[in-house]
C-alpha cells in the first residue's frame, strides 16, 4: 500500500491568527479529510491525537491543541476532522459515515503523519473511535482521555441528537446561531456566557457562499436514522478494557444524558486508576476552555512522566 502523501492547504482558519497549520490526508478511498496540525513531529513530548464528536470538528480543540503542543515540553499535536465535517471532503455515500470507515480514515492519518504511539483525546463519538482504535491496534495508544463517553451511551442523550443533527435551521449570522444553540441546550448548559454561545455558533456553523451551513454533511443524520431508541445502545465494554494498560482520564459533564454516574462508576469498577474529572452545571459534552484545558494538559504530562520512569526502571527479567 502506498503511503498517502499530505499537503498544505491554505490557511483560512476563521479569519484568525493561530499557531497550527491546515493540510488533507488522503484516505483510503481517497477521500480528502482536514487535519489541523500544530508543533511537529520531532517535538520531544509524546504527540497528541484529537477526535471530535458526531457532528463536531477539529474547532472544538482550539483551545487545548495549542495549550498541548506548546508544553513544556512541546509536543506534535493533531485534530481531525472526520469525513463530511468541517473542511474535510464530504461523502456521497452517506452509508460510509460509519464508525468502520472513520476509524480506517484514522488510521490513514496516523500512517500518512508518522504519528507512533499517542495520547488519545476522544470526544464522544470520538472516544467511540478511540476505544475501537484501542481493540485493533493496542500499541498505537499511549493514554486516553475519553471526553463524556464511555463504553455506555444512554438512549435519553441518543434520542436528543437525532433530534437536531441535521436539523438545525441556518441562521442569518453567528449570534442568531447563539440564539438557536441556547434555546435548544440551554438546560445542559445553565451558566454559558453570551461569548460562549457565540462562540459555540462559530464552531457550528460555517460562512460560505454567501450563507451560514453546519459545519458538516447533514446527510449524517442518516448514521443516527437506523438506531431504535426504544433499544439499549451495544455495549463496548470489551473495547474498553482493551484500554487497561495505558493511562485513563474521564471528564463528565455533570448534565450529561450520555455518560452517567452509573456507567462512570462501572467504569471505576474496572480500572480503579482512572482519573475522573466531573464538570458542574455543563452536559454534553463539556466545554474544552479555561481550568479543564490546564487540567488536560497535566494528565498528558504525567502520562509522560510515567512513561519515561517506566522506560528507565531495570527490568529484571533481562
Amino acid at each position: 500500500m502506498n503511503k498517502p502523501s499530505p499537503y498544505l492547504v491554505p490557511d483560512t482558519h476563521g479569519g484568525v491568527a493561530d499557531p497550527g497549520k491546515s493540510l488533507f490526508v488522503a484516505a483510503q478511498d481517497g477521500l480528502r479529510l482536514h487535519v489541523r496540525e500544530y508543533g511537529t513531529a520531532s517535538a520531544p513530548g509524546l504527540p497528541v491525537v484529537c477526535l471530535p464528536g458526531l457532528a463536531r470538528t477539529a474547532a472544538d480543540f482550539d483551545e487545548l491543541a495549542p495549550a498541548l503542543a506548546n508544553g513544556p515540553p512541546q509536543r506534535h499535536v493533531i485534530a481531525i476532522d472526520s469525513r463530511g465535517r468541517g473542511h474535510s471532503d464530504h461523502d456521497a455515500d452517506h452509508a460510509n459515515y460509519n464508525c468502520t470507515v472513520e476509524l480506517g480514515d484514522i488510521i490513514s492519518v496516523l500512517f500518512a503523519l508518522g504519528v507512533g504511539p499517542a495520547i488519545i483525546v476522544g470526544s464522544s463519538r470520538g472516544g467511540i473511535l478511540t476505544m475501537l482504535l484501542g481493540a485493533m491496534h493496542p500499541t498505537a495508544i499511549a493514554g486516553v482521555v475519553l471526553h463524556d463517553v464511555g463504553p455506555v451511551m444512554e438512549a435519553k442523550g441518543v434520542a436528543r441528537l437525532k433530534g437536531y443533527v441535521g436539523k438545525l435551521p441556518h441562521p442569518r449570522s453567528y449570534e442568531e446561531g447563539a440564539d438557536v444553540l441556547r434555546r435548544l441546550m440551554s438546560a445542559q448548559f445553565p451558566k454559558l456566557t453570551t461569548e460562549q454561545w457565540l462562540g459555540a455558533a462559530r464552531r457550528t456553523w460555517h460562512f460560505k457562499h454567501g450563507a451560514f451551513k453546519p459545519a458538516y454533511d447533514v446527510g449524517i443524520a442518516n448514521a443516527l436514522a437506523g438506531i431504535d431508541i426504544e433499544l439499549p445502545m451495544p455495549a463496548m465494554w470489551n473495547e474498553f478494557d482493551a484500554l487497561a494498560g495505558v493511562p485513563m482520564l474521564v471528564i463528565r459533564g455533570a448534565n450529561s444524558d450520555i455518560l452517567t454516574v452509573a456507567t462512570v462508576a462501572a467504569m471505576r469498577a474496572r480500572r480503579a486508576s482512572m482519573e475522573l474529572i466531573e464538570i458542574p452545571d455543563q452536559g454534553h459534552a463539556p466545554l474544552l476552555e479555561g481550568e479543564l484545558v490546564r487540567r488536560i494538559v497535566r494528565f498528558v504530562s504525567d502520562c509522560e512522566n510515567a512513561r519515561q520512569d517506566a522506560s528507565a526502571t531495570p527490568n529484571p527479567a533481562a
